[in-house]
């Protein structure tokens, strides 16, 4: 089969397409024939060099996919061959042809849902739904300002909120990202371009603050997102690409918290929770992954600029 390797961290041109040799499963283990592979923007961290120098090399990328299972291990007893799933976590990495899996590493696909849209849950879900209810606990009936609202875990976060009873005021760069974040269920969208955007907040929340704050940039946006809280409120920190300076006091005022969120730090029953809610959600139609482009396999590369690019709209999704 083909899979992507990176034999040295470095930029994204180091992945390059080759053969390797097919995969076969261990006893608690499956295999599944790969349709779409998500990419996120931790793909390119670890790529670099940043997130994990002390991975072994040479590896292949990736933990979201696609597919279905071409072959199941003796001791699998919830999975079958031919079935649809989708793949959040794995033992060989996705980016590839086929992807070998511990058994709930994979999670059943309902139809109706296409396998780019499987390919865009594992982690932009995950890291939405650790980051509004496992972190920042978040209820029915308070509100939440999700910044970068039209990427791959803005819109998770909007649609995850918006079906749990939360008030969503989404952000996003364009128009078009507007018009998005709108269409996924945001009760109101502001553009972060704007000079002074998030002073509309009070406005929006009768002077209260917002409850909660998913925030993917807190190196540029932390100290402002203090501002803005309610009495109470939370901050979690999603995504950061630098150091930044922040005014204690405003927090202390509000008895705000600032809280941090790695994926990763998931325990196995949170993580069964999560997908719990996923598979529900996906079968209720109250959520809907969205891919904002497709790209070959073999053009890694391509997909892991464009995905660090801030006018990303929804997925991008490699295909095998």
């Amino acid at each position: 089969m083909k899979a992507i390797r990176v034999h040295e961290f470095g930029e994204p041109e180091v992945m390059g397409l080759e053969e390797v040799a097919p995969l076969t499963p261990g006893p608690a283990e499956v295999v599944i024939r790969l349709h779409a592979v998500g990419v996120n923007p931790v793909d390119t961290y670890i790529r670099s060099g940043q997130y994990r120098p002390d991975l072994k090399l040479p590896y292949t990328p990736g933990f979201d996919g696609a597919g279905v299972i071409s072959a199941v291990g003796s001791e699998v007893r919830h999975r079958h061959v031919g079935e649809r799933v989708y793949v959040a976590w794995s033992l060989s990495g996705t980016y590839a042809e086929e992807v070998l899996c511990k058994e709930f590493q994979t999670h059943p696909l309902p139809e109706g849902i296409s396998f780019g849209q499987g390919a865009a849950i594992g982690v932009p879900y995950g890291a939405a739904f650790r980051a509004l209810f496992q972190r920042a606990h978040g209820v029915a009936g308070e509100s939440v300002l999700v910044h970068g609202a039209s990427g791959g875990v803005g819109i998770a976060a909007v649609q995850l909120a918006r079906g749990a009873g939360l008030r969503v005021i989404g952000t996003a760069g364009t128009e078009k990202g507007e018009a998005l974040v709108l269409a996924q269920g945001a009760h109101h969208v502001l553009n972060h371009r704007t000079e002074g955007y998030l002073g509309r907040v009070q406005e929006l929340t009768c002077g209260k603050g917002v409850d909660v704050i998913l925030e993917m940039l807190a190196n540029v946006n932390l100290d402002r997102d203090l501002e803005v809280l309610a009495k109470g409120g939370r901050v979690v920190v999603i995504g950061s690409r630098g150091r930044v300076e922040i005014d204690p006091r405003t927090a202390m005022g509000k008895e705000a918290a600032i809280l941090g969120m790695i994926l990763f730090n998931a325990s196995d029953r949170e993580l069964a929770s999560m997908h719990a809610a996923f598979g529900e959600g996906l079968a209720n139609g109250t959520l809907r992954p969205v891919v904002g482009r497709e790209l070959p396999l073999a053009d890694a590369a391509e997909a892991h600029h464009a995905v660090v690019e801030s006018s990303t709209f929804g997925k991008i999704v490699l295909i095998p």
